[in-house]
């Protein structure tokens, strides 16, 4: 299935802006980005839950989508998977999955939903109900019932984002398993940069209707193609300045620049897991400001002498502490320059 040109505009705010986005059998594509960015309004213009002012939706040979005629999810080969789980209080969880199951007979859908409870492991609470189910579990029959009848799209809007952090963790992992298993396309949309990275084989990055970056998660983690790209995936120290003979100056340390020759001005992205601190020079330059414990790793405030301050991250068991004087190196690997 794949949107061309896609925009949806309400109350005279563009809420998808030309979108084109592509979604492959086998693989899982999560959509990032914040509060109104347009994630879910694109999820559910693939869906079939929404149409669109211009562009369109295609998929298996045909037209699905156009700003003239939408064909429904239940003619899409769609499954759904929300937030607030939408399961059928009435049913029960076997009921629930067996719903979206329409040909066979009644022993042969009930194997098939069954066996799908299993691979969630919710087969033993098949015969309760859902207001007797926890959160997770209501999630993992919401993800059954949308596997079952063996969907060609799998689409999940923020499915785990009401969840408790232990809970989400062991959810999504099992749900990247099974949507895997599947051979499903699969658009996963989420505001949560570590679900996103976790998840997806493709990521995409989406501000204000518009995407801004896609491409692999740890291209694009490594590489944002500017600071709001950046800031979407995590925490980011920020310098801006001039490029001179390929080379941009920082408080911090001096990086290549060969692509901008000469600037004006460039800005410089460092990931504080990029920014090396050793405390064992003689000739520490920088000053530790601050250390807040992470477990593993530690979050650390960094001066230079000029008075600015980055975020660094370091193995806890480096022992470095507030006051100490470290020296600074900055890791290529973590740092980008965009205009």
């Amino acid at each position: 299935m794949a949107g061309q040109g896609l925009v949806k505009s309400h109350r005279g705010r563009r809420v998808l802006d030309k979108v084109d986005i592509e979604l492959k059998q086998g693989c899982i594509t999560a959509i990032l980005g914040p509060s109104g960015a347009g994630k879910s309004t694109l999820l559910r213009v693939m869906a079939g839950l929404e149409d669109v002012d211009s562009g369109q939706v295609a998929g298996s040979g045909r037209r699905l989508t156009d700003g003239h005629v939408i064909v429904p999810p239940e003619k899409r080969s769609v499954g759904l998977v929300f937030q607030d789980f939408s399961l059928f209080p009435h049913l029960t969880a076997l009921d629930n999955v067996m719903f979206g199951l329409r040909s066979g007979s009644a022993s042969l859908r009930r194997g098939t939903a069954m066996a799908q409870l299993a691979a969630v492991q919710m087969d033993d609470k098949a015969g309760a109900y859902p207001h007797t189910l926890s959160g997770g579990e209501q999630q993992r029959v919401a993800l059954a019932r949308a596997l079952a009848p063996e969907p060609e799209i799998v689409l999940l809007d923020e499915a785990f984002s009401g969840l408790d952090a232990r809970l989400r963790s062991e959810l999504r992992d099992m749900a990247v398993h099974e949507l895997k298993k599947s051979g499903a396309a699969v658009l996963v949309v989420t505001h949560d940069a570590e679900e996103a990275l976790f998840m997806a084989d493709e990521l995409v990055l989406m501000v204000d209707g518009v995407i801004v970056q896609s491409g692999a998660p740890s291209e694009v983690y490594l590489r944002p193609v500017s600071l709001s790209a950046a800031r979407l995936l995590g925490d980011v120290n920020i310098w801006t300045g001039p490029v001179s003979d390929g080379v941009l100056h920082s408080p911090f340390g001096t990086v290549n620049a060969d692509h901008f020759g000469n600037a004006p001005e460039a800005t410089l992205l460092v990931r504080p897991e990029g920014v090396i601190l050793d405390s064992k020079v003689p000739d520490g330059r920088f000053a530790v400001t601050e250390t807040h414990s992470l477990g593993a790793t530690t979050a650390i405030g960094v001066q230079a002498p000029s008075g600015e301050t980055w975020q660094a991250r370091v193995p806890t068991a480096s022992g470095i502490k507030a006051g100490d004087m470290v020296s600074i190196e900055l890791d290529p690997s973590l740092t980008s320059i965009v205009p």
